[in-house]
């Protein structure tokens, strides 16, 4: 399980990159009107890390996306060390 101190920086990593990318609009050039979606991926050394963003006119189209990563997580084992 990944630590709360690790898990912080996780977070602050994210949260710094998806910054630097919303500062520039060239970044969402070209996307739908209705539904779009982002991903980033990076690592800390100790792991791996992703962000799905997703924006949808219809509230069913998130709703469905969580659905689908909660059904993969709760698949998912812990690592036993």
């Amino acid at each position: 399980m990944i630590s709360p101190e690790d898990a912080s920086r996780v977070a602050g990593a994210l949260a710094g990159n998806l910054l630097d990318v919303s500062k520039s609009p060239a970044n969402f050039q070209g996307l739908p009107d209705k539904f779009w979606g982002y991903f980033a991926k990076g690592h800390d050394g100790k792991g791996v890390f992703g962000v799905f963003v997703a924006y949808s006119e219809k509230t069913s189209d998130i709703d469905e996306l969580i659905k689908i990563y909660r059904s993969w997580a709760e698949g998912q084992k812990p690592d036993v060390k």
